[in-house]
Order: structure tokens, then C-alpha cells, then sequence
């Protein structure tokens, strides 16, 4: 196991009455519902308006106090759709001293159908992800003995796959992540812009062996989608790709999450249209 990798033995049960960040909520009304009560929480998190972005990882942000501040915007993508002048947003706040800046960008509110809070901090999916697996979520993905994170693997052993589960038999499931923040109308598309590296992941996973699972997990990042796609229109190559890995046996699983101050809720896996006539 490379020596950067993180693992995880297959969790035992909790005690009773204990509730852990990314634990099921309780739901007494419920009786048996068709998809977990799942709540991942967020720290607490301050009120603002967007005055802009620049240098891709700086916002400058008028809080809700009227004081102006400048926030760690850790995004590094066009945020295509999500980064509209004077959109409401929430950022947290770090007494770290070693900071540069105190604040970061966490969330920001769209209007495409209706007022929805989507996820800026593309840090943020991962440890969701791991949180849910490890909950066992996810029945596709809960058969599994060990879990570990940013695993070596790929044809030049170049490549970092963000989870890898193996189960009882040995066969390796290779997890793939992807933050899903562009849509039009109720379509969740990715990527949002040409990706080389996005592209290099897909066929790192066509590339396994043929024993292994391959998964590509987008994390659709808002609660207002009803479908996913590829984003064609920005990054066609990335498009045909997919398809082609669909083709090859990669399950693609877009789990949505809906959003807002308090954490993200699992909402559910949304149908996949591969179809090329995605307006």
C-alpha cells in the first residue's frame, strides 16, 4: 500500500445512541423510506453577498454586517453558472493563525428553477464521499473489507484514484469523484470546461484490469437536478469518453446531494442520458 494512502478496516457498529458527522438522522415519522435520511454537517457558516471573483481562488465578499472581506474561493474550475455578481453565498471563518485568509467561499445560491444553494469548496465531496461509504450509504458500494484514498494506479502508476474498496474476494472497486455544479434547467452536466485531466481519468479506468470494478461517482452538488449528462457543449472529447467507458463496463452513479447552511442531505441517484441530443 503506498505509504500516502489511507485505510480503513470495515467499521464496526456504533454504540447506541451515538451519532457521528455523516450519520443517518433519525426519522420518526418514517417508516420505510426508499432512500437513507443521510446529513452531512457544515461548520458554522456566515451571510454575504459575491462582489467578485478574480485569480480564481480569491472572492471578494460583503457580509451580511456590512464588512467587506476577501475569502479563499477553493475552486479552481470557471464555476460556469454559480459565480453571478451579487449572489447570495455563506462562508466559513478560521482562527488558524497560519492562514492567509480567514474565510473561505463554501456556498453560493442559484436561481436556474428555483432558489438553490450549490457547493463552491471542491474539497468538500471527498470527505462526504468517504463519510458515506463509510456509513455504508450506498448498498452498490457497501461490500467491501477495506477502504483506502488517493491509491497509485493507472498505466505510467501516475494517477491517483480517489478511493479504491476491496471486498472479501480481493477484486478491487476503483472510485473516481467528480464535484457537479454546472446545469441547465434541471440537467446536471459535467465538466463545466475542457478537462485533460478529467479525460485522462476515464481512460485510466477503461484501462483496468479486467477483474476490477471501475466507478466514475459525480457528486451533483445541488438538490435542483432531476438528470445527468455529459457536458458536451464545453468538452466533447470528454463526452465521447464517457460513452465510451459506459460501453466498457465503468458505472457512472450521479448521487445528489441537497444544500444548504446547516450541511448537505443525499437526495438520491439520478437517471444518467448519454444521448447526444442534450440541448
Amino acid at each position: 500500500m503506498s505509504s500516502e494512502s489511507r485505510e480503513t478496516k470495515s467499521p464496526g457498529a456504533e454504540s447506541p445512541g451515538s451519532q457521528s458527522p455523516g450519520s443517518p438522522s433519525p426519522d420518526p415519522k418514517a417508516s420505510t423510506p426508499t432512500i437513507p435520511a443521510w446529513h452531512y454537517p457544515l461548520p458554522p457558516l456566515l451571510p454575504g453577498r459575491l462582489v467578485k471573483r478574480y485569480k480564481r481562488f480569491l472572492a471578494d465578499i460583503e457580509l451580511e454586517t456590512g464588512e467587506l472581506i476577501t475569502a479563499h474561493c477553493p475552486n479552481t474550475g470557471p464555476m460556469t453558472g454559480i459565480s453571478a455578481v451579487d449572489s447570495r453565498v455563506m462562508v466559513s471563518r478560521s482562527d488558524n493563525p497560519k492562514r492567509k485568509l480567514a474565510y473561505t467561499w463554501e456556498l453560493v445560491e442559484v436561481h436556474d428553477t428555483q432558489p438553490t444553494w450549490v457547493g463552491v469548496n471542491t474539497a468538500l465531496p471527498n470527505r462526504v464521499v468517504r463519510a458515506a461509504l463509510e456509513a455504508r450509504l450506498w448498498p452498490e458500494l457497501a461490500d467491501y473489507q477495506t477502504l483506502r484514498s488517493e491509491v497509485v494506479y493507472g498505466c505510467d502508476r501516475k494517477s491517483r484514484i480517489d478511493f479504491m474498496l476491496t471486498g472479501a474476494d480481493g477484486i478491487p472497486t476503483y472510485i473516481e469523484v467528480k464535484s457537479t455544479t454546472w446545469a441547465k434547467g434541471d440537467r446536471a452536466l459535467f465538466p463545466d470546461t475542457v478537462t485533460t485531466r478529467g479525460q485522462k481519468h476515464l481512460r485510466e479506468l477503461m484501462g483496468l484490469e479486467a477483474e476490477a470494478k471501475a466507478v466514475m461517482l459525480y457528486f451533483i452538488n445541488r438538490g435542483d437536478c432531476q438528470v445527468f449528462s455529459p457536458g458536451d457543449e464545453a468538452d466533447p472529447e470528454y463526452g465521447d469518453l464517457l460513452r465510451q467507458a459506459a460501453a466498457a463496463g465503468v458505472t457512472i452513479l450521479p448521487y445528489q446531494f441537497h444544500l444548504t447552511p446547516d450541511g448537505l442531505t443525499y437526495q438520491g441517484k439520478i437517471p444518467v442520458d448519454l444521448s447526444r441530443s442534450v440541448p
